[in-house]
This record gives structure tokens, C-alpha cells and sequence, in this order.
């Protein structure tokens, strides 16, 4: 293991426990920002998650966006593979997927050019730690690869940390969206 994952193994530590606690204390309203800031990008092909855990839910949000144009999940192929993203509606027939995240039974794949990111931790230099499995790495460099994808952290302010220890693989994000306000990160870049 390398110095800089064991600062992320040391973060994910410590913000689980603080991203728990804003999780039991979260209000209906947590995703009003996140709504707000997605009605700039209506009928474009975005990507959200399936939360878990006490991941903030962007669930609202999605359901809202689905009228206006297409969205999806995320669905894991494999360890190493970047992932699909399987168009999902509110009333989509749901699985349960790797990770215990549900994806939709029929998976009619699109490509998004915006994702919405689950993360552990962000900074205001758009830098994110993940779970530790470099999925959303690998995918926003595959997709970027392609054209511009924006992609936008979703989390709790509590998530916030001074510095995230960046590898040259860790994608960045252009935008973070709290439950307080929205990020704008792109001159970080």
C-alpha cells in the first residue's frame, strides 16, 4: 500500500463516522440543491447512484430530472472495468447489484454526460476519495476520453476536507453539491 492510500484509508475512516451522523440527521430537503443545480443541464443524458450505506440520497433529484431527458445508474462489470450506466426511471424494476446497490432489471445502456459522484470525501481543489475501487476513476477518464463529461460530487458539507492525497489516476471533479450549497471547482482544475 502506498502512503497516499493509507491517508485515504485514514479519511474514509474518519468521515464515515461524521457522514453517519449527518445521515441520521438528515431532512427531507437534503437534495433541494442538487435539484436546483440540475435544472441548468435539463435533457441531458445524466447519471446518478442507487445510495448506500449513509450516502446522501440524490434520489429526489433524479426522479425530477427523469422528465426532462434520460437517467440512469451505475452497473459494475467487473473489478477492473469502468462502469455502465443502465437508464433507471422512479418506477424502474430494481435488483440487487455488487455492493448491495440495486440496478434496474432491464438494462438498456446509454452513455451520461454529466454524473452525479458518490463520495467519502472532497476538498474545495476538486479533489475526491472514493471507496477505494477507482471505478468512477477509470470511468470519467474512459468517458472523457470520448467528449466532456462534468462530473459532480454529491455529499453531506460534513464530507469536506483541507486536501485530499491525489494518484495520478484520481479523476477531479467540476462541481460538489452539498446539502448547503453548490461548488463551482472548475478554475481548480
Amino acid at each position: 500500500m502506498t502512503n497516499t492510500q493509507d491517508l485515504k484509508n485514514d479519511i474514509r475512516k474518519k468521515i464515515f463516522g461524521k457522514r453517519k451522523l449527518a445521515h441520521n440527521a438528515r431532512e427531507a430537503t437534503e437534495a433541494d440543491q442538487l435539484s436546483s443545480f440540475l435544472e441548468h443541464f435539463q435533457g441531458l443524458p445524466i447519471a446518478g447512484y442507487m445510495p448506500i450505506r449513509t450516502e446522501i440520497d440524490p434520489l429526489p433529484s433524479m426522479e425530477k430530472i427523469s422528465f426532462y431527458g434520460k437517467v440512469g445508474v451505475p452497473v459494475i462489470q467487473g473489478a477492473n472495468e469502468p462502469l455502465l450506466f443502465a437508464e433507471w426511471t422512479p418506477r424502474i424494476e430494481m435488483i440487487e447489484g455488487q455492493f448491495g446497490a440495486k440496478v434496474p432489471l432491464s438494462k438498456n445502456f446509454f452513455t451520461p454526460e454529466l454524473l452525479i459522484v458518490p463520495l467519502v470525501a472532497f476538498d474545495r481543489q476538486a479533489g475526491r476519495v472514493g471507496y477505494g475501487g477507482g471505478f468512477y476513476d477509470r470511468t470519467l477518464e474512459k468517458l472523457k476520453m470520448d467528449k466532456p463529461v462534468l462530473a459532480v460530487g454529491f455529499a453531506y458539507s460534513c464530507q469536506e476536507i483541507e486536501r485530499v492525497p491525489l494518484e495520478k489516476t484520481d479523476q477531479r471533479l467540476d462541481f460538489v453539491v452539498t446539502e448547503k450549497d453548490v461548488l463551482d471547482l472548475r478554475l481548480q482544475l
